[in-house]
């Protein structure tokens, strides 16, 4: 089982992956092929997704029973001890701004918890 999911891509490498695979919703493409079909599908999505994102998840023998590679994503694939993850960029915590003048001092003790 082959999966591959389009974001931003042009519309002429959906029409290319619909000789091969079963477009079930928009940019998400589902089917069988082998496997050396499906590497030269991921090569050709690679190089003419332009500005897009692609992401290829596929049928495989290890302890998950799937694996998946990634094109352009800011979530990238990492081995941890076998198993596959997904490495997330952390985002920038956000400070809270401090109380504003207005606020009374009970508000104040609930949002920051103080007494």
């Amino acid at each position: 089982m082959t999966v591959i999911v389009l974001t931003h891509c042009p519309p002429g490498l959906r029409g290319f992956l619909t000789r091969w695979l079963l477009e079930i919703s928009p940019g998400v493409f589902i089917g069988g092929p082998s496997a050396r079909i499906r590497s030269v599908l991921w090569q050709e999505v690679k190089q003419y997704a332009g500005n897009g994102r692609a992401l290829l998840a596929y049928s495989s023998d290890n302890e998950q029973g799937f694996a998946f590679e990634t094109h352009d994503h800011k979530w990238h694939p990492v081995d941890r001890e076998g198993v596959t993850l997904i490495h997330r960029p952390s985002a920038p915590t956000a400070q809270m701004p401090p109380p504003s003048s207005g606020w009374s001092k009970a508000s104040k003790r609930r949002r920051f918890g103080t007494r």
